[in-house]
């Protein structure tokens, strides 16, 4: 709740009428954790890493992509 991106990305997935899952990983040392692992080990995140930024809010797809554009996820 502490990236201004991520709570506008849940105010727009609300009013979509989308089903998702918010992972805070602000909130655990576990939700950060596997965090941490899927940026370290998806692709889509070499992008991100050359840039120096951290990658969120980042979105995965019911079919495990991984996507940073909230439109890829309003379609």
């Amino acid at each position: 709740m502490i990236c201004p991106n991520c709570v506008e990305a849940q105010t727009a997935l609300r009013e979509k009428g989308m089903d998702y899952e918010f992972i805070d990983i602000t909130a655990s040392t576990a939700n950060l954790k596997e965090f941490l692992h899927l940026r370290d080990s998806s692709p889509a995140f070499d992008r991100v890493e050359e840039k120096g930024t951290i990658g969120i809010p980042c979105f995965q797809k019911e079919d495990g992509s991984v996507t940073f554009q909230l439109e890829d996820c309003l379609e």
